[in-house]
């Protein structure tokens, strides 16, 4: 009988500790990554922006690829009036008192992008506002500090999510520091 007992606990256990992380892993959901990107407007920021027959529109042929590597760095505009930041017309770029920002290659190029990046490296950049999750700040307009209030099974599929985008190669130039000379 208690063998019957001790074998009962051991399954139940065992069942417990498996569904415990097939839940874990049903938290982690490639569509629901997909349904949340569009949802905060990802793309709004870290997809350039072409001129089509309407207007400005979205290239979706650089998907999440970040500030075009072509445009280069770019020298930050003056705030006049009102005014205290300004963005490039790729959507793409910013300037403002913390100096000039680029929306990163959200893709997973290896090189550019996201690539070597893990799940754990991502959601440590969004909850600490940290690139790579430990070095310069993130900066605005990211809204980072609105981001890491996500839960961890949200933030795991946003990453899921981003790691089966096509890579897309390209070289989103760092950040400019105001106290490096970039806002003037």
């Amino acid at each position: 009988m208690k063998k019957v007992i001790v074998i009962t606990l051991i399954t139940i256990a065992a069942a417990a500790a498996a569904a415990a992380v097939s839940s874990t892993r049903a938290n982690v959901d490639p569509e629901r990554g997909k349904y949340l990107v569009s949802v905060v407007g990802c793309g709004d920021c870290h997809t350039p922006m072409k001129l089509g027959p309407n207007g400005p529109e979205p290239d979706m042929t650089r998907f999440l690829s970040g500030h075009p590597e072509k445009m280069g760095a770019l020298v930050a505009a003056k705030p006049q009036g009102p005014w205290l930041w300004s963005g490039a017309a790729s959507n793409t770029a910013f300037a403002g008192p913390w100096g000039i920002s680029y929306a990163a290659n959200l893709t997973p190029d290896l090189n550019t992008g996201l690539g070597i990046w893990t799940e754990e490296m991502f959601v440590k950049a969004i909850r600490s506002g940290r690139h790579m999750g430990a070095s310069r700040e993130i900066l605005p307009p990211m809204p980072w500090p609105a981001f890491r209030n996500a839960s961890d099974g949200d933030l795991k599929s946003i990453y899921a999510y981003l790691r089966t985008l096509k890579p897309v190669s390209n070289h989103v130039p760092d950040a400019q520091l105001a106290s490096e000379g970039g806002a003037r």
